[in-house]
């Protein structure tokens, strides 16, 4: 099996069960995502504004490149790949 590792940020570990990574099965981004929801109720909501759209405040990497900068969420995550959910910092 071709796996992927979703990292989780501490603000959302409570969804994971407190873990800090969780392993599913490679496919594009929307794929990999799908499967954190499925194994984890709770992330789409977090994650996503309306279907197929992430919120403005979470940013999420493939491999440490930001997707909005890749496919967005047809980015392809192949196997080994690491995917960062990373919540977006805001101050002044």
């Amino acid at each position: 099996m071709s796996e992927v590792t979703v990292r989780i940020p501490t603000q959302l570990r409570s969804l994971s069960g407190g873990a800090s990574e969780v392993k599913v099965v490679a496919g594009s981004l929307a794929d990999v995502l799908s499967q954190l929801d499925a194994g984890h109720p709770g992330f789409n909501d977090r994650l996503f504004s309306e279907p197929g759209s992430l919120r403005r405040f979470v940013n999420v990497f493939v491999a440490d490149t930001d997707v909005r900068f890749l496919q967005g969420l047809a980015t392809p995550v192949a196997e080994g790949t690491t995917v960062s959910i990373v919540p977006a910092v805001a101050g002044g």
